[in-house]
């Protein structure tokens, strides 16, 4: 495999949080991109900080519009949902925009977080993954919790509060990634948390793991009713964490023989073939069911964690009569669905409208999001069979996409009710932009049939209906390549043939008239990507960096402007705004604690097309010994002041100080002021010749 390190001003200002849309590499020019995210503007109308997707995501193009507008407002929710807390920990993925009374350090919550690594593997930028997955094998999120009742009396770790895939998601990462090396540099922590699991939840004379269901982050499921303790629900042996542990068991393999211990890959292989063969134990005669804890008999209710275990490819190919039950008006099916436990249970919808939070009927895209991984698994990886087909992932798709709506605009909050159009459990201020699932990456991964390999190669199979005459994915980040993948029945939709094309980095790699199930050979370009830290932040609000204003409005506070979050919305916000300020002009203020170097500030105005506009103009200041001044050395990216976009100013040369502040004429706001350096970069390794793109090799699945 070759490989070069690419250290260029270009590829640098590209991988900087923020960057300008006009550094994002193109290597095909066939979609719009500005009229594709439209359909992700937040309620004010328009996309706030449009650079950064155009820097950072796959587009795609669908002729439906329905699962398009998901998938754009499903990226902003991503972006929302990324925090950066310090030089210590750097960037993390919360689940809710503002932190929680349960969360770990800074907001951090494992629950989701498998989900979080299948859904930002896509991202250009590699770096968020890269910190959040520190965050939870040696960082903050690995530090110790209490064992107590609210925040789990089994374990002692916050990446341990609840069940995670942590492995499994990590090596799913570096399958479009390629980045090996940085799993491998991580085993000994990888392995600490898959063996922390077998410490605390496994049962050696079961050879099955145990879990509490509000661990599963299931409250009030079926099986938790027929205990004593409906929140919680009873210990028992579940599809959930068995499957979690197979997958991380072969994912710790595939790292180990990558890194050349084939002998303690065999270990774990084995323990992933025993969890298979006692899974078993779980089958209540056509699904994967909750076995209490004292019984060694499923219960009768079926429950949608039961398609957990395909997420893995751990059921063998005899398990599939179990996708009868997905489109059974009788079993998961629901128009808003799929339901989390199946309608002829007793169980169904049991106090599900009494208030949060119930699993056991309600739709939860936590779980739509598992199932459809599980069936796209089902519908490409196993032999065929007569259960399940590409139409009802489609439908799926869609009906999971139409629940992500809210008075006409994309919205996705905790779970929605399955029968109607309505968010059940939705609480202001808390819920809004939940990030507790996947949709991007079903679309790239199943939908458009972009799957990621060990190797040098990639696999494409789109699940798209037969029916589509087009559709199109431009400029996937793949092993550092660009992938692009069209099909144009006709050859009208794109203008650049018929039939189905890849390309590969701006080369056209396949051309053949039908879609079909392809492997072509990709080898991988490491491209580096230097830490950055940002001195201004302080995500806690003790201590420095201490931000103030010389006027703010009361819901407002000018530590929002430099709490590590940066998004535009109304509810919940992060932002300093001096609206219903006497002043001519105010000022926003952030005091370091330190004489800092000054090199690169980033500062995002907030417009929310009202009463709060982007200024007319602005000046940057420090405080040098009693007096206020412009920093010398400016330069200005836009020139202008722009609203909901970053403003970027490069200060050359440097500037030493200990304050600096933003002041403007009028009313105006910020939702993020940031001061960015470069951390000490990574050792490199040998420069390696500059990584002849092989093409040749394709290999043709179907027709």
């Amino acid at each position: 495999m070759s490989t070069w390190w690419v250290r260029s001003a270009a590829v640098a200002a590209l991988l900087i949080p923020g960057v300008p849309a006009h550094a994002a590499p193109r290597a095909t020019p066939f979609l719009d991109h500005k009229a594709l995210l439209a359909s992700a503007a937040e309620p004010g109308g328009t996309l706030a900080e449009p650079g950064w997707y155009e820097a950072n995501i796959p587009f795609v193009d669908l002729p439906d519009a329905d699962l398009e507008a998901a998938y754009y407002y499903r990226w902003r929710t991503f972006k929302e949902a990324l925090k950066y807390t310090g030089a210590k920990d750097g960037w993390i993925v919360t689940e809710f925009l503002g932190p929680v009374g349960y969360s770990a350090p800074f907001g951090g919550i494992n629950a989701a977080a498998g989900h979080h690594l299948y859904e930002g593997r896509w991202l250009r930028d590699r770096r968020y993954l890269d910190d959040y997955l520190d965050y939870w094998l040696t960082g903050s999120g690995s530090e110790a919790k209490p064992a107590t009742e609210e925040l789990n009396k089994n374990t002692t770790d916050w990446a341990h509060q609840y069940s995670f895939w942590a492995v499994d998601a990590a090596v799913a990462r570096a399958g479009v990634t390629g980045d090996w090396q940085f799993l491998v540099d991580r085993l000994p922590a990888l392995r600490r948390q898959y063996e922390g699991w077998k410490r605390s939840n496994y049962d050696a004379a079961r050879g099955l793991y145990w879990q509490t269901p509000v661990w599963d982050a299931m409250e009030y499921t079926a099986g938790s009713y027929q205990t004593a303790d409906p929140y919680h629900g009873g210990d028992g042996f579940r599809p959930t964490l068995n499957a979690y542990q197979y997958g991380d068991a072969l994912a710790l393999a595939a790292i180990l023989r990558k890194a050349g211990d084939p002998t303690t890959a065999q270990r774990y292989e084995r323990e992933a073939a025993a969890l298979r063969t006692n899974l078993t134990k779980l089958w209540g005669g056509d699904f994967y069911k909750h076995v209490q804890r004292g019984s060694s008999t499923p219960i009768a209710d079926r429950e949608l964690m039961g398609y957990v275990p395909w997420y893995f490819h751990m059921p063998p190919a005899s398990s599939a009569p179990a996708w009868a039950q997905l489109t059974d008006p009788q079993g998961f099916a629901a128009a808003y669905g799929p339901a989390t436990t199946e309608r002829r249970s007793p169980w169904f919808m049991h106090e599900a409208t009494n208030g949060c939070c119930r699993w056991d009927g309600p739709s939860w895209p936590y779980a739509t999001s598992q199932t459809l991984t599980a069936l796209a698994n089902q519908l490409l990886d196993y032999p065929a069979q007569s259960y399940v087909d590409r139409d009802d992932y489609t439908a799926l798709l869609r009906g999971y996409a139409w629940t992500q709506r809210k008075d006409g605009r994309p919205y996705v909050a905790e779970a929605h009710h399955p029968d109607e159009d309505r968010w059940l459990y939705d609480s202001r201020g808390h819920s809004e932009d939940y990030n507790h699932s996947t949709y991007t990456d079903l679309v790239l991964s199943g939908l458009l049939g972009i799957r990621p390999q060990a190797g040098a190669s990639v696999r494409i199979a789109p699940l798209a209906p037969a029916s589509w005459d087009h559709f199109a994915v431009e400029n996937v980040p793949y092993h550092g390549r660009e992938l692009t993948v069209v099909w144009d029945r006709d050859g009208t939709a794109y203008g650049h043939g018929a039939g189905f094309r890849v390309w590969i980095d701006g080369r056209l790699a396949l051309s053949r008239p039908a879609v079909g199930d392809v492997t072509l050979s990709v080898d991988t370009v490491a491209r580096a990507q230097d830490p950055m830290i940002d001195d201004a932040v302080n995500v806690t609000g003790a201590g420095y960096p201490r931000a103030s204003a010389s006027y703010t409005w009361p819901g407002d506070s000018p530590a929002d402007a430099i709490d590590g979050q940066d998004f535009h919305l109304d509810v919940p916000s992060t932002r300093w705004t001096n609206y219903g300020t006497p002043n001519a002009s105010d000022w926003l203020q952030v005091d370091l604690g330190a004489a800092t170097v000054v090199s690169d500030v980033r500062i995002a105005f907030y417009d929310d097309g009202g009463g709060v506009r982007a200024p007319a103009s602005y000046a940057l200041q420090y405080l040098d010994g009693t007096t206020w001044r412009d920093v010398p050395g400016q330069r200005r990216d836009p020139a202008t002041p722009a609203g909901r976009a970053v403003n970027r100013i490069t200060v050359d040369p440097p500037l030493t100080t200990d304050r600096l502040r933003v002041v403007a004429p009028g009313v105006f706001g910020v939702t993020a002021f940031q001061l960015w350096r470069a951390a000490a970069p990574p050792a490199l390794g040998p420069r390696l010749d500059t990584g002849t793109l092989s093409i040749g090799r394709v290999t043709v699945r179907g027709v």
